[in-house]
């Protein structure tokens, strides 16, 4: 897993190799499309649904888990392993990625230019962009930075450390089906159930290391402490909370609140409610926290790999 975040840190995932092969998760955005189109039938009653989505979902992750174990017990043992097996697993840690479209959203914010920052922010947010000023972008951008930390680096890293290969390709399978499947609408609420409560599973040690790790790394540590004890299980999702607390203690400023999907307002709870709004600046301070805490992650996993 070192080896797969010092890879990715370096070269993140080429847009020329995108273009010409893409990449495993739009591979397994296919799959789960195809079952979604094919099991998912608004004609069939709830309970028939959630059954498919139950199966469609084990599927999905236990053919990832079986392709990770022959590929990794293809391989030759010993040192030459783990580095095939960082080099394999580097498309599934988004290290690089996640770094670099938040900084896209701070750069034309910090320039005053609030257009070509919603559109930046639209990338890795799904509200409305035009609804959002200035502290909403910036808001925005730090929650999808603290949420994809734990989502998109500190889980596929924890479960490829404990079961390497197997491990990381069955996490990405859990989450790439709980974003695509995993909401509460009318479509996907019985056949997407599976779904998200298997994401919540899997999540639920990573998101709490990731929140600690931020606030290890906090230029406010007592508050970031404190502000993740208190308000992590106020966030609507059991998991998103711990990191994006430990942010907004960090940082000094309120996360969540209310904001608008598709022309509805969603009353979410503060973070951190007393504190300030977000600032372009934050989002630049969210990232050194961020880059720190992940050196840190690979940090500790070099010293267990030694160990």
């Amino acid at each position: 897993m070192v080896v797969a975040m010092a890879v990715d840190a370096l070269l993140g995932w080429p847009s020329w190799l995108f273009a010409r092969i893409g990449h495993p998760v739009t591979w397994l955005g296919r799959l789960i499309g195809a079952i979604d189109a094919g099991w998912n039938r608004d004609s069939d009653p709830s309970g028939l649904r959630r059954a498919a989505g139950i199966a469609g979902a084990l599927l999905v992750i236990a053919l990832c888990v079986a392709i990770g174990w022959a590929v990794q017990s293809l391989l030759p043992s010993g040192w030459i392993q783990f580095v095939l097996i960082g080099v394999m697993a580097w498309p599934l840690v988004a290290l690089r990625s996640l770094h670099d479209h938040v900084a896209a959203v701070a750069a034309p914010l910090l320039a005053g230019d609030i257009a070509a920052s919603r559109e930046a922010v639209s990338r890795i947010v799904g509200r409305d962009p035009a609804a959002l000023d200035d502290a909403g972008i910036a808001r925005a951008a730090i929650e999808s930075l603290a949420e994809n930390a734990s989502d998109g680096i500190v889980a596929p890293v924890f479960w490829g450390a404990l079961f390497g290969l197997p491990g990381i390709l069955g996490y990405k399978a859990i989450n790439t089906l709980d974003s695509m499947i995993g909401h509460r609408n009318e479509r996907h609420e019985a056949f997407g159930w599976a779904a998200a409560r298997i994401d919540d599973v899997a999540n639920f040690i990573p998101a709490r290391l990731t929140g600690f790790l931020f606030v290890l790394l906090a230029p406010r540590r007592s508050e970031a402490l404190s502000c993740m004890t208190r308000d992590a299980r106020r966030h609507r999702s059991p998991n998103a909370g711990w990191p994006e607390a430990a942010m907004a203690g960090a940082l000094g400023v309120r996360l969540s609140g209310p904001r608008i999907y598709h022309g509805s307002i969603t009353n979410e709870p503060w973070l951190n409610e007393g504190a300030r709004d977000p600032r372009a600046a934050d989002i630049g301070e969210g990232l050194t926290v961020y880059r720190r805490a992940m050196l840190l992650l690979a940090v500790m996993l070099a010293i267990l790999a030694f160990a």
